[in-house]
Parts: structure tokens; sequence; C-alpha cells
């Protein structure tokens, strides 16, 4: 601002506060004059001159009620609070200034102000000085004062006496008329030196603070060290007597009851002695006494007596699950080496029974346990098959969901130095089953997560490594529990999402989709007599025909499993017993000329193959988390310029088959009598129906050529037909996966023709008797095979040139 000449600028008022030059402040404002001068300010050029008033709780004041000596200002920001109307304004001092005269009150106060410029002569008394109060301000820091650490490391890094006279001054804590007299002088020296006076006075009333705090602490150190020798004089004096607290009496009685291995023993013994020793009062105590009821209440030494009958375990399983064949003969070929394995290890036992027990439990050890790893769409019995085991096995059984876990922590459960800390998962259930050797299941091992606070995968690694779990480490127990004797079984839908290192240690069996017969036996055999007591019926009340149950599984289900055929039964169940609460006792068949009554009308057509052959469409199947499922590709031809159109939410990899489809007919348009450039006069769109649904894979790329071919030949696609298989652009049929839950979902639709890779030949053998029966199975290695087979006999070509660019 030039010293010469006045300027007008916006004036407001504030109360209790005094903005020095050379700071930055953050204001409230409230009063309607105040918010206009700001809005106006802002609008013109940022500067508005802010002046101390004299009363502070005088809400309209006149001129005459302000001080004359103010700071012009930069407004820097502002922020309107909408609901209450007040101004949030970030303000920069400038400059000091003396209100000459007012030119306007009304709508707002405009004054007329002139600078007031800084009187200094330099010497070194002068820098000394600012030296000295620089050194000040930093000892009130280290006594407690509160200073913002921008405008801290400011002040200490060296300004000139005239800033930093003006910055210390604004952190004091003094009355804002003390403020206002050191805005008013002007003089630099005498201003450094009010401040070095004020300054000083602080510094003395905080070293003053400092020593009533320690005195206060003193005394408070020392009434807990009294508490403490009280503590340990009740003690001393218990001892005298001969008075054993029960407490720890019966702490030692269930440490000798656990037989614990003697290395746990004597670190258990160690964590008693400090509980003795310690005050009740003491908050680690509780801490202590928690841990060691875990690790007292964990099973060290007991063990289930597994009852290894080959004929009963097949009897159980059969008597819990239909079919499954496969899976029941490798549970079986793991018990009877189970069964082989333990009898080795007595008779091991019995003729080196001399012989150190280190070394004798090292041999166990040498003999690798298998993990077994049950993958399978839902509802189709992994879970439950592991409680077969366990009964199989008289073990007990433990469960734990994995599902959604996403911190490591809680595989190996949190440090005992933190609040609430406990065990994790593994310790919990062996702590529940109550022996050392269940049948323990590990669910959901597919949907485990990892973010920030680790991977809870990488901890099941120790665990399910039959090489390291004999001393598996628990964070919170810090000791090595052996779980070399525990059956982990874990399950899963999808393998994708399972590291490699974990998948490494697994055996997997496949579990795949039911068949209707199937599905039926199992209705007939397990579901229905379960849900007629569950729903305090009896058989008396309720029946229901074969046909019935036929129906229920075609109409109104279209799963893997079984579970959505259970909640169609029990819908049954409920209606049945709402009649009989109601008074009518006549009992109850289930037919399917009434299933509609108590079901509601189908939810699925009994077949979804096509009705009729059609042209530019073609019969796929996929594999999804649920089993298999039938696919349908669409292609229309349009006039265009070549153009290659895809929807129906496909996938990287399925677009690519689209393209590489196209591409295998269009090097390929001789053998179907095409124009050489056909396809730079149309536009082709490949259509998958069920657009709210992701797809993607390879092996719909048989499907999509098959359509594309029939529609630019207008060659018809029997409907009968379903097919599956990747293809290259040489027209060679790759090997695909999930061939058994693929012919399945294409059995359930009704389709009786199936088209697969050559190299799959051998995956038919997976697939049930009922199906191969009923299904033709074509095996191809080349597309002209799945074109020859898929088609309907006709001149390939013709009308194929009749779509032309306009």
């Amino acid at each position: 601002m030039n010293n010469e000449e006045n300027q007008i600028f916006p004036l407001v008022p504030i109360r209790d506060s005094v903005i020095m030059p050379h700071t930055e402040s953050v204001l409230t404002f409230g009063r309607s004059k105040s918010v206009s001068a700001l809005d106006s300010a802002f609008s013109a050029g940022k500067r508005i001159v802010f002046v101390l008033q004299k009363e502070v709780g005088m809400n309209n004041p006149a001129p005459k009620d302000l001080f004359t000596v103010g700071t012009l200002c930069e407004i820097e920001r502002m922020i309107k609070d909408e609901p209450t109307g007040n101004v949030n304004a970030l303000v920069k001092g400038l400059d000091r200034v003396e209100v000459m005269s007012f030119e306007s009150v009304d709508p707002f106060f405009t004054a007329k102000v002139q600078s007031i410029p800084d009187e200094i002569v330099e010497s070194d008394e002068l820098v000394a000085l600012a030296n000295h109060v620089t050194q000040e301000f930093k000892k009130a820091a280290n006594l407690g004062k509160q200073v913002d650490f921008l405008i801290f490391m400011n002040i200490v890094s060296g300004l000139p006496p005239r800033e930093l006279s003006d910055q210390v001054a604004s952190v004091l804590d003094i009355k804002a008329t003390e403020k206002q007299a050191l805005l008013e002088t002007s003089d630099v020296r005498k201003r450094l030196d009010k401040v070095n006076e004020l300054l000083a006075k602080e510094v003395k009333l905080l070293e003053i603070e400092r020593k009533i705090s320690v005195k206060t602490q003193q005394r408070l150190d020392k009434s807990v060290r009294e508490a403490m020798l009280r503590e340990r004089l009740k003690t001393i004096e218990k001892e005298l007597g001969e008075d054993e607290n029960k407490e720890f009496k019966e702490l030692h009685e269930k440490m000798k009851k656990a037989k614990l291995p003697s290395e746990i023993e004597e670190k258990v013994a160690k964590e008693i002695a400090r509980l003795e020793q310690m005050s009740s009062y003491n908050p680690e105590a509780s801490y202590i006494r928690t841990y060691l009821d875990w690790v007292l209440d964990l099973p060290w030494s007991k063990f289930s007596e597994d009852n290894i009958d080959l004929k009963t375990a097949k009897k159980i399983l059969d008597e819990d699950h239909y079919k499954l064949e496969k899976i029941k003969e490798r549970i079986i070929e793991y018990l009877a080496v189970f069964k082989l394995r333990k009898d080795q290890e007595t008779k091991d036992a019995s003729q080196n029974s001399s012989e150190p027990k280190e070394k004798e439990s090292t041999q166990k050890r040498n003999v690798v346990p298998t993990i077994l790893c049950f993958v399978g769409p839902p509802g189709v019995g992994k879970t439950s098959i592991g409680k077969s085991i366990a009964r199989a096995l008289n073990r007990e059984f433990v469960k734990i969901s994995l599902g959604g876990i996403r911190d490591e922590a809680e595989i190996r459960g949190h440090r005992r130095t933190y609040v609430g800390a406990m065990p994790g998962r593994i310790i919990q259930g062996i702590k529940q089953a109550g022996t050392s050797n269940p049948v323990f299941m590990l669910d959901e091992i597919d949907k485990v997560g990892n973010d920030f606070r680790g991977d809870p995968s990488a901890a099941l690694l120790e665990a399910l490594d039959p090489e390291q779990n004999h001393a598996f480490s628990d964070h919170y127990l810090e000791l090595p529990y052996d779980l070399s004797r525990v059956m982990f079984i874990t399950t899963c839908n999808v393998l994708d999402t399972i590291p490699p290192a974990l998948r490494d240690r697994l055996e997997i069996i496949h579990f795949a989709g039911y068949t209707a017969d199937e599905k039926f036996e199992i209705a007939k055999r397990f579901l229905w007599g379960k849900l007629i007591p569950g729903h305090g019926l009896n058989k008396k009340n309720v029946k229901i025909s074969d046909k019935a149950i036929y129906q229920i599984i075609a109409r109104y289900t279209r799963e893997a499993g079984v579970r959505g055929l259970e909640r169609e039964l029990s819908k049954i169940m409920r209606k049945v017993a709402k009649k009989v609460v109601s008074g009518k006792k006549t009992p109850t068949l289930v037919t399917t000329n009434n299933l509609n009554k108590y079901l509601g009308p189908f939810r699925f057509s009994a077949t979804i193959a096509e009705e009729k052959d059609e042209v530019g469409m073609s019969t796929g199947l996929a594999w999804t988390e649920a089993g298999g499922d039938v696919l349908f590709i669409e292609v229309a031809l349009m006039p265009g310029k070549g153009h290659l159109l895809l929807t129906g939410q496909l996938g990287e990899v399925m677009q690519e088959s689209c393209k590489a489809a196209l591409s295998y007919v269009r090097s390929h348009y001789k053998d179907f009598n095409l124009p050489e450039k056909f396809s730079q006069s149309i536009d082709v769109h490949v259509h998958v129906p069920e657009g709210a649904v992701p797809k993607d894979g390879p092996s719909a790329g048989v499907a999509i050529t098959t359509a594309l071919v029939s529609a630019l030949t207008k060659r018809a696609t029997k409907k009968e037909v379903g097919m599956t298989g990747e293809v290259t652009l040489r027209g060679r049929v790759l090997e695909i996966g999930g061939v058994k839950e693929k012919v399945i979902a294409a059995h359930r639709a009704g389709l009786k023709t199936i088209i697969l890779p050559q190299e799959n030949k051998k995956d038919e053998e997976d697939i049930p008797r009922h199906v191969r029966r009923d299904i033709k199975f074509i095996y191809v290695t080349k597309v002209d095979e799945v074109l020859k087979n898929a088609l309907v006999e006709g001149k390939a070509g013709k009308k194929a040139s009749s779509v032309k660019k306009k």
C-alpha cells in the first residue's frame, strides 16, 4: 500500500480479537453488515480492513466505538454456511493502517485509511533481542504451550525483527486490548521489548504449572507403590498362615489333569507364578487368568478312540448320501490307509517301547496324511459328507466357515498385547471339539479374502501342511500345538480363487451335480422323511406320488444340488400343517394334478431346448458354480460395413472367441460358397440371451462358429444338438473342462445329441449311466465335423449373398 495516498476499503469491526500483520487467521462472521462487507471485498480486490471494537458485547457499533488503528488484510478463502448464514474466512494480515475517515456506514462500513510504516533502526542490540525472543518462544513450546506446528516452524526459522514481533504477539495468551497496544506500536524495538516482557511472564507461568504437574504425579506414584506393597504384605501373611489361595490350587490341579507336554507345562507354571505374585487389582492379572483358562481348557492329551471298520463306514456313508460312488470309494480308501497306518504304529510302538519318545514321535510325523478338498456346486452334500466321515470314525466334528474372512488373526489369533485378544478359529475349534483328533471342516475355503490386515490363506498353509502342523503356532497361545492327528477337510465351489501354494497341499475330490433320477431318490429316501417330523407331521398326514416329485424337480427347480428341491417340499409341508391345525384331518395326497395348489404355477418349462430348427442360432453348454447350464447363441446379419457387434455381457475371452469364429469363416469362405468380400457388405451381431448374467470362457467357440455359419449359409441348426469346445483359427476343436456338469445340464434341458472335443472322450466315464443312455455323443477334432452334425442338410451358401450393401 502506498504510504502517501489514502485508499478506501470495506471495514469490519471484530470482537475480542486482533489480527497482526504477517499472520493468518480464520474468522467467523454472522452480522449482516460484516457479511456484506466481506462479499463486497471478496468480489472487488479481496482486501478489507479489520478493526477491534471497544466493547465486546456491542452488536451494532458506531465509528466512535472502534479503535482508530486496524489491520489491512487479504481474504484468501471464504466459505458460507448456508443453514446458519455465517461466513468463515481465512485472512492474511498485510499492513498496519490508521482510519482517517468513514466514507459510509450502510450497508456496511467503508473507510479511508493510511498505512503506518514500521520504524526500525538496524543494530546488533535489536538482533540480539530478536534471538532472545526466539529462544524464549522455544522454551515456552517445550513447557507445553499449544502452538500450531507451521507457526512454530516459521517463528524458529529466523524471521526479521518486524515480522517476529507480530508473529509471536499473535500467539501470546494476552487480552485483546494488550494486542491492540502492540498493533498501535510502530517502533519495532519498543514492540519487540513489549513482546519479550509478555513472553517472559507466560514462560514463568508455564514453569509453575510444570512443577505442580510433577508433584501431583509423584504423589500418585507413591500411592500406587503403597497399594502394591500392601498387597504383597497380604500375600506374605497368607503364606505364613499356610493359607494358600484357592484359585491357585485349582489352577495347579487343572495343570496336572491336562497332562501337558513338558515344555508347555513349564511355561504354564511360570505364568501361574507370575499371577500369584501379582496384585488382583493389576489389569494384567485378568489377561493372565484368561490366557491360563484357554491353555488349560485345550485337550492337549485327549483323543477320540478311532473305530475304523470299513463295512460300518460304507454303511454310514450310504445311509446319509445317495450315489456319489467315486467319492465314497475315495473316502473308504483313505480310511483303509488310515487303519493300516494306525495298526503299523501300534505294532512299532510295542516293538520299540524302549526307544526314546522323541524318536517315536518323529517316526509318526514321517507318515504324511492327506488333506481332502471337496469341490462342487452348492447343495450337493460336501458339508454333510464331512459329518458322515466323523460319524464313521467315531470322532468329534467341527466346522468353521471361512467365507468373507480377511484378517490373518482370525486363523492364527491375536497377540496377547491387544485388548480383547483371543486365539484363532482353529484353536477355538479344537477347544470346542474337546479332543485333539476331531474331523475339522474348513468350509468355503475359496471365499477367503485378503487386505491390509494380512492374508488368511497364507496362515492356513501351516495348519494344512502335514510336515508342519505338528507344531502349529497360534499368536495368542505362543505355544506349539500338535494338529497332526486332526483330519482336515476343506470345501469350496471353485478352485480358481484358492492360492496355488494352498491348493498344492490339498487332494481334490470333485462333486458333480445330481441328475433328475438321483434327485428323485434323494428326495424320496432322505428329504421327505426328514421334513415330515421337522414340520410336526407324520406319515399318515401327507403322502406324495413319484410323478409329483419328478414334476417338482423338472418344473419348479433348476439347480445342481437339492437345496431348492428341499425348499419346495417344505412349502408343501407347511400348507399341509396349516390344514391339520385348521381341523382337516383327512390325509393329503400330493399328485401332479393338485401340485399347483401347493407350489403355484410352473416356474420352468419341461424342457428348455428349442422347439424347432432355427437359422442363426445354436445351443452351447456352459459351466457355472451352480453346475452346468445351457447357453443359446444368436447371430443376426444386417447391411453394413463389416462390423462385429457383441452383446449379452460377454467377457474378454468370449469376445475373442466371437472374433476368432468370424475370422475362421472369412478365411474359409470358399468352403461355405460365400462371396470373397461378403463380410464388407454386412454387419454381424452376436447375442447371448440373459444379458444381465456375465458370461465368459472359450468353450462356446464351436457354438458361436456354428451359429455364424448357419446365419451366413441359411442352413438351420438342429434343435436337439448341443455343443461345447474351443475353436482355433485353423478350425481345430480343443479340449474343455466341466464335461460332466455340462452334459447333465443338456440332459436336463432335453437335448439328444452332444458334440464334444475328441480329447474329452476320457470324461465320458464320469457321466452317470442314465444320462449316457439317453444322449448320443459325437466326438470331433475339426469344425467341419461339428457343422456336418449340427446343421440341417442343405446347399451351403444358398441365398447367402442376398444381404448386400445398399
